[in-house]
């Protein structure tokens, strides 16, 4: 089966484990193999595969729980894990969906999506063995992979608004939400900010590639990547983002002086 193929059928599994065995065993074929040239499958009626549980619900009825009881850190890490499989789905959907592209481009996305695996698995086990609850166990929203919906015909716009725009809204909460947990100092909220440790590392990583790709396709098409980005969030209604900004980590996933500059001028929030 073809590499695009087998990402579609990752990307279709609903059961949770097979889709981290699936993900994890995906790798670029050998240089020789061009991935572009593959014809990709029909699209499926319903995408992603994805378990019954959790009950997605309006990002505006996601209940509010402190971090400081054992159940309101449970719900913060189940809702990371969350992020995670939608994050697995995100890249595993750029592999299956856009041909044409240089093989670098799919090489890149499947280095993503394992590496998503990775981080589920990292905090669906903190979230198993230390706070006693499974992926599922709480509601959660589905504005990742509404975006990824909305952008399933222009490649450009998936690139601008998923990996550097609604990803890269991480850079900026992971040492807010840190900063909450060594507050509150137990050993399971301790471990959680060693795990937010390595995702903050690799995300940096995955919005780069977002960053990469946008900006390749920007040259490809003749287009100013800034100006071009204002008309892309306006059209696919991106969300309006909002301060503070971790500029440092935003600075290493390669945004420029000038993309900084326009986020300093939006308010914090």
């Amino acid at each position: 089966m073809a590499l695009r193929s087998l990402a579609l059928q990752a990307l279709c599994e609903p059961d949770v484990e097979k889709k981290l065995a699936l993900t994890l065993a995906l790798q670029a074929p050998p240089a020789t193999v061009s991935i572009a040239s593959e014809s990709a499958p029909p699209a499926p009626a319903h995408l992603p595969g994805r378990p019954a549980r959790p009950e997605l619900i309006d990002p505006a009825q996601v209940p509010q729980r402190s971090v400081h009881t054992p159940e309101g850190r449970a719900a913060l890490v189940h809702a990371i894990c969350h992020i995670e499989f939608n994050a697995i789905n995100l890249a595993l959907d750029a592999v299956w969906r856009f041909d044409g592209m240089p093989d670098a481009f799919y090489g890149d996305w499947l280095r993503v999506a394992r590496e998503e695996a990775y981080h589920f698995s990292l905090l669906h086990d903190h979230l198993r063995t230390r706070l006693g609850h499974v992926y599922g166990d709480f509601p959660a929203h589905d504005g990742l992979w509404a975006m990824c919906e909305k952008t399933q015909g222009d490649i450009t716009a998936r690139m601008a608004l998923v990996p550097r725009t609604l990803e890269a809204r991480g850079l900026d909460a992971t040492p807010l939400i840190q900063r909450k947990l060594r507050a509150v100092g137990t050993p399971d909220a301790l471990a959680a900010c060693d795990i937010l440790d390595i995702i903050l590392r690799d995300e940096i990583g995955h919005v780069a590639i977002g960053n990469h790709w946008y900006r390749w396709l920007c040259d490809q098409r003749g287009l100013e990547p800034l100006a071009h980005y204002r008309v892309l969030a306006r059209q696919y209604g991106a969300p309006r983002l909002k301060g503070p900004f971790n500029t440092t980590a935003r600075q290493q996933a390669g945004f420029t002086a000038d993309e900084l500059a326009a986020l300093a001028d939006t308010p914090a929030g």
